[in-house]
Formats: C-alpha cells, structure tokens, sequence
C-alpha cells in the first residue's frame, strides 16, 4: 500500500510528475471510478476470477488517486479515509464489535443497519427522508435506494398488484403519446415506467441493475449466436431479414434451453 501512494505522489508531482495525472480534479477522474467499479462487477459476473484481481487493483488505485488531491488541498488523507471507514463499519456492527447479540436474522440486521445510517444522516444535518441519495449512482439503483427510504415511512404499494397495475398504466400512456408528445415529454413517460418496473423488482428483491445486466448478456449471447448461424450460410446480418434474423433467434433460445436441461 505504501508503494502504491508513492508511485501516486510521483505521478502527481508538479515538477517530475506525469503531465495527465497531474492535469487531473475529482470531477474528471469520477467517471473512470465510476467504470472501474463496474469493471470489478463485470468480472465477478463473468466468474473471471483471473482478471478479479487487477480489475480491484485498478478501482483501489482510484481511491488512492482521489485521496491525494484531496490531501494536495489540505482537505484528508488516506490514512484519514481508512480511519473513517474502519470507526463506520464498527459503529454499524455493535453486533460484532460491541456486546449487542449476533442471535438475529439477516432481515433484522438489515432494519438495524437502516437505523444507523438514519442516525448518522441526522448527525449530518439531512432531515429530508431522500437526503444523501447519491446523485451519481446508475439511475436504476438510485431508484430502489429512493424508493426504500420513502417505503420506511410508508408511501409504498402494500404488494406488487398495484405496482403491475401501474406498469400497464404507464405503457399504455407512452404508447398514446409516442405520436403526440415532443422527445423531453416522450423522455419523462419513458422515466416514469422505467421508474415503477425498478420498484417492481423491488417488490420481488430483485436488483434490476443485475438483472438488465444479465438481460444484455443475454441479448448480446443469441445475437451473436444469430451471426454465427447467418455465417454458416454465408451471410452477414444485413444481408437477411428480420424473419430469418428472427427464426435464428428462436433456434437460439432453443438451443440454450436444451443445454440447460
């Protein structure tokens, strides 16, 4: 970990440093972050254990990149970084750390965690329910963290009946207004039936980051599979039509099924 600093605090030199490196804020390093990270979900979703370890490498190495501008500009440390992590994850398991009783489920350790994050966004001065929802997090994700801070206090759908209900609400409004609506109106329809499918799969504890990125991976699996079998004719994709591309697809969705049978 030193010499990983180090080499930070050489690449950052005004003097000898690396012209880009030293170029660089924490608004234009945030969005490499923001894909290391999902580089690291990449390949644990792929299993590729081989590649886990450079792809944590590559996000530590951001962390520490942010910690030295940080401690360029007089504001914290790395050490001081470490230090407030460690005092946040005792503080949040009096379970592990302080003489609370390990005898309770998961669930309630969840509700537990909630209470003390609520407590300390109040030491923070964030009185609204929504506060301290980050703004950058994948629009997905923010909508379930939205969404369960607003079901704590109990606006929420008692179960996924009403929640359908409005799935088939909002799509019957984008389709009305696909012919009506200018792009930002259209974009705001969109939004909203995204919005309520992310609490959908709320509702059924699924993550729907997780689940649109396996839905990719699917798509991106049978199309490639639809290449393949257009290649064995000696065709490209454009040279067919969207039957043909459509039957492959099928063969496709067959073959996955009988290879996991």
């Amino acid at each position: 970990m030193d010499r990983l600093r180090e080499i930070m605090r050489r690449l950052r030199d005004p003097q000898t440093g690396c012209p880009w490196d030293i170029e660089q804020s924490f608004a234009t390093i945030a969005p490499y972050t923001i894909e290391e990270a999902y580089e690291v979900a990449d390949a644990i979703e792929r299993q590729a254990w081989d590649e886990l370890k450079g792809e944590l490498g590559d996000l530590l190495f951001q962390s520490v990149f942010h910690a030295q501008m940080a401690e360029e500009a007089g504001m914290f440390t790395f050490d001081e970084v470490a230090d407030t992590m460690s005092d946040k994850m005792v503080a949040r398991h009096p379970h592990v750390f302080g003489d609370e009783s390990r005898d309770k489920s998961a669930e309630q350790q969840t509700r537990d965690w909630e209470t003390i994050k609520a407590a300390e966004r109040a030491g923070k001065a964030q009185k609204g329910i929504l506060d301290g929802v980050a703004i950058g997090l994948p629009a997905l994700l923010r909508a379930v963290k939205l969404q369960k801070r607003a079901a704590r206090v109990g606006f929420d759908w008692p179960d996924i009946g009403p929640v359908l209900d409005k799935i088939t609400e909002e799509a019957h409004e984008v389709a009305e207004a696909r012919d009506t609506l200018g792009p930002e109106e259209l974009r705001d329809e969109i939004g909203d039936l995204l919005f309520v499918v992310a609490n959908l799969a709320r509702h059924l504890n699924v993550e729907p980051e997780e689940a649109l990125r396996h839905a990719n991976a699917k798509f991106e699996r049978r199309f490639r599979g639809i290449e393949r079998r257009l290649a064995a004719e000696g065709r490209s994709p454009e040279q067919a039509t969207l039957d043909e591309m459509d039957a492959h697809w099928e063969a496709e969705k067959r073959a996955e099924r009988a290879g996991s049978n």
